[in-house]
């Protein structure tokens, strides 16, 4: 895999090694949260989202889970994310909880997750996978493999989607509400949102960026991390 010039650090995953961007806030410290990629992989739109989380004053830390790749081609970007190994994802994500508490600017003892279409999912898995390192799970418009075992979720849930999104029918995205609520016990914040996929994405690739929609979206998410990630 080539190098991606976002990456500014490197962080141990399970004997290996994996990379990624950190943006600290003005401050120098906050509350943490993980930031995970869409099928694009660690492009500039991910790291604007935590350059923004920075500025609303978290600790962010966005895994590149594809070694360094990224494209701008929906073909490119499906085979992509269909030849990511989930096992060597969990494990970078994993390392990526565990770097980012370890961190001195990190000032909680928990962290928060948000993810993007194929990241949406792995929100979840992450959020069911680290049990109480994890205390708020905020998936947009989740894609990708089936879902795991979701029991051990700890975090409060806050899932944002587009009820005109082509790549999973809201009917799809409130089963995935209903099975954190089956297995969690935890009863997500559902926002619906008149918008397609990706409408938080404002490279646009898709044609579905919509800046009202964006806006609420990310004011709703910034709340709820606050609230929940201290």
């Amino acid at each position: 895999m080539p190098d991606n010039p976002q990456q500014n650090v490197t962080f141990p995953s399970n004997g290996g090694e994996a990379h990624g961007y950190l943006a600290v806030p003005p401050s120098g410290s906050g509350p943490g949260v993980i930031v995970i990629q869409e099928w694009w992989g660690l492009t500039s739109h991910i790291v604007s989202i935590a350059d923004r989380l920075a500025r609303e004053g978290f600790v962010a830390l966005a895994p590149d889970l594809y070694g360094g790749a990224t494209t701008h081609d929906a073909d490119e970007a499906g085979a992509l994310m269909q030849a990511l190994p989930l096992d060597r994802a969990a494990r970078d994500l994993a390392g990526a909880v565990g770097f980012l508490l370890s961190q001195p600017q990190t000032t909680s003892s928990t962290v928060g997750a948000v993810g993007f279409c194929m990241g949406g999912r792995f929100v979840l898995t992450l959020a069911a996978q680290q049990g109480e390192k994890v205390s708020a799970a905020v998936p947009f418009y989740p894609v990708g493999p089936d879902l795991p075992d979701l029991s051990g979720i700890k975090a409060a849930v806050q899932m944002h989607v587009g009820g005109s999104d082509a790549f999973i029918p809201v009917e799809a995205s409130r089963g995935i509400a209903d099975k954190v609520a089956g297995e969690a016990s935890v009863t997500p914040e559902f926002h619906e949102y008149p918008a397609g996929h990706a409408f938080l994405n404002d490279e646009n690739l898709l044609g579905t960026y919509d800046s009202e929609q964006a806006a609420v979206a990310w004011g709703r998410m910034v709340e709820f991390l606050k609230q929940h990630v201290r």
